[in-house]
Protein backbone atom coordinates (compact mmCIF):
# COMPACT_ATOMS: atom_id res chain seq x y z
CA UNK A 1 0.00 0.00 0.00
CA UNK A 2 1.42 3.53 -0.70
CA UNK A 3 0.20 6.66 0.53
CA UNK A 4 0.04 10.05 -2.03
CA UNK A 5 -1.01 13.24 -0.15
CA UNK A 6 0.46 16.54 0.55
CA UNK A 7 -1.10 19.70 2.21
CA UNK A 8 0.58 22.81 2.08
CA UNK A 9 -0.10 26.44 3.11
CA UNK A 10 2.02 29.29 1.57
CA UNK A 11 1.91 32.44 -0.80
CA UNK A 12 0.86 32.49 -4.44
CA UNK A 13 4.32 34.02 -6.93
CA UNK A 14 2.16 34.67 -9.55
CA UNK A 15 -1.33 35.22 -10.97
CA UNK A 16 -3.20 31.78 -11.24
CA UNK A 17 -3.41 31.08 -15.25
CA UNK A 18 -6.64 29.49 -16.45
CA UNK A 19 -6.22 27.44 -20.04
CA UNK A 20 -9.23 25.05 -21.50
CA UNK A 21 -8.71 21.98 -23.02
CA UNK A 22 -10.35 21.07 -26.46
CA UNK A 23 -12.56 19.14 -24.41
CA UNK A 24 -13.51 22.17 -22.45
CA UNK A 25 -11.75 21.15 -19.17
CA UNK A 26 -10.74 23.79 -16.86
CA UNK A 27 -6.44 23.93 -15.91
CA UNK A 28 -5.59 25.90 -13.40
CA UNK A 29 -1.93 26.12 -13.01
CA UNK A 30 -0.20 28.06 -10.03
CA UNK A 31 3.18 28.25 -8.54
CA UNK A 32 3.13 28.11 -4.28
CA UNK A 33 5.91 29.66 -2.26
CA UNK A 34 6.69 27.12 1.04
CA UNK A 35 9.10 28.86 3.48
CA UNK A 36 11.24 25.72 5.15
CA UNK A 37 13.22 26.72 8.09
CA UNK A 38 16.70 25.94 8.70
CA UNK A 39 19.66 27.17 10.78
CA UNK A 40 22.30 28.83 8.51
CA UNK A 41 25.27 26.90 9.84
CA UNK A 42 28.03 29.64 9.55
CA UNK A 43 25.50 31.92 11.62
CA UNK A 44 23.94 30.24 13.66
CA UNK A 45 20.85 32.14 13.04
CA UNK A 46 17.46 30.54 12.14
CA UNK A 47 16.51 31.28 8.71
CA UNK A 48 13.61 30.94 6.05
CA UNK A 49 13.98 29.10 2.73
CA UNK A 50 11.75 29.05 0.79
CA UNK A 51 10.49 25.71 -2.02
CA UNK A 52 8.61 26.69 -5.33
CA UNK A 53 5.85 24.25 -5.94
CA UNK A 54 4.02 23.68 -9.15
CA UNK A 55 0.06 23.25 -8.62
CA UNK A 56 -2.50 22.13 -10.93
CA UNK A 57 -6.27 22.68 -10.46
CA UNK A 58 -8.84 20.66 -12.86
CA UNK A 59 -12.42 21.47 -13.53
CA UNK A 60 -15.41 23.70 -12.29
CA UNK A 61 -14.20 24.34 -9.25
CA UNK A 62 -10.77 25.64 -10.15
CA UNK A 63 -12.59 27.59 -12.78
CA UNK A 64 -15.04 29.07 -10.34
CA UNK A 65 -11.42 30.29 -7.69
CA UNK A 66 -9.19 30.90 -10.46
CA UNK A 67 -9.70 34.72 -10.36
CA UNK A 68 -9.22 35.03 -6.62
CA UNK A 69 -5.63 33.50 -7.20
CA UNK A 70 -3.66 36.08 -7.12
CA UNK A 71 0.28 37.07 -6.62
CA UNK A 72 0.57 37.11 -2.62
CA UNK A 73 -2.55 35.74 -2.10
CA UNK A 74 -2.04 32.55 0.79
CA UNK A 75 -3.68 29.69 0.29
CA UNK A 76 -3.89 26.25 1.85
CA UNK A 77 -3.79 23.09 -0.17
CA UNK A 78 -4.64 19.30 -0.07
CA UNK A 79 -3.99 17.49 -3.10
CA UNK A 80 -1.33 14.39 -4.07
CA UNK A 81 2.20 14.44 -5.85
CA UNK A 82 2.24 13.82 -9.59
CA UNK A 83 5.44 13.21 -11.65
CA UNK A 84 5.97 14.43 -15.41
CA UNK A 85 8.42 13.26 -17.83
CA UNK A 86 8.82 15.04 -21.12
CA UNK A 87 11.14 16.16 -24.74
CA UNK A 88 12.28 19.06 -24.87
CA UNK A 89 12.43 20.89 -28.44
CA UNK A 90 15.89 20.34 -28.10
CA UNK A 91 15.85 16.72 -27.44
CA UNK A 92 16.80 16.91 -23.61
CA UNK A 93 14.57 14.85 -21.08
CA UNK A 94 12.83 17.12 -18.53
CA UNK A 95 10.64 16.11 -15.94
CA UNK A 96 9.17 17.59 -12.68
CA UNK A 97 6.74 16.78 -10.05
CA UNK A 98 3.29 18.92 -9.50
CA UNK A 99 0.66 18.87 -6.83
CA UNK A 100 -2.44 18.04 -8.14
CA UNK A 101 -5.07 20.32 -6.37
CA UNK A 102 -8.28 18.10 -4.40
CA UNK A 103 -8.99 20.87 -2.05
CA UNK A 104 -7.83 24.40 -2.05
CA UNK A 105 -9.37 26.84 1.03
CA UNK A 106 -8.34 31.21 0.57
CA UNK A 107 -6.79 32.04 3.94
CA UNK A 108 -6.49 35.38 5.13
CA UNK A 109 -8.87 38.48 4.76
CA UNK A 110 -10.44 39.92 1.73
CA UNK A 111 -8.33 40.64 -0.51
CA UNK A 112 -5.33 40.14 1.95
CA UNK A 113 -2.70 38.01 0.98
CA UNK A 114 -1.46 37.57 4.71
CA UNK A 115 -2.40 33.85 6.24
CA UNK A 116 -4.78 34.73 9.17
CA UNK A 117 -3.24 36.13 12.78
CA UNK A 118 -1.51 33.48 14.47
CA UNK A 119 -2.43 33.05 18.23
CA UNK A 120 0.44 33.80 19.89
CA UNK A 121 1.14 33.06 23.97
CA UNK A 122 0.51 37.16 24.69
CA UNK A 123 -3.07 36.11 23.66
CA UNK A 124 -3.09 34.93 27.09
CA UNK A 125 -0.96 36.91 29.15
CA UNK A 126 -3.65 37.76 31.02
CA UNK A 127 -6.49 35.14 31.09
CA UNK A 128 -6.56 33.11 33.76
CA UNK A 129 -6.15 29.32 33.80
CA UNK A 130 -9.42 27.87 33.71
CA UNK A 131 -9.22 25.84 37.46
CA UNK A 132 -6.24 27.69 38.35
CA UNK A 133 -6.82 29.49 41.96
CA UNK A 134 -5.86 33.40 41.03
CA UNK A 135 -2.23 34.18 41.95
CA UNK A 136 -0.84 30.29 41.51
CA UNK A 137 2.04 29.50 39.08
CA UNK A 138 1.17 27.00 36.42
CA UNK A 139 2.32 23.79 37.39
CA UNK A 140 4.47 23.03 34.05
Amino acid sequence: MSVNRVVLTGNLTKDAELKQTSGGMAIVTMRLAVNDRRKNASTGQWEDSPNFIDVTMFGSRGEAVSRFLTKGKAVAIDGKLRWHEWESPAGEKRSKLEVVVDDLELLGGRGEGAAPRAVSEASFADDAVPGMPEGEDIPF
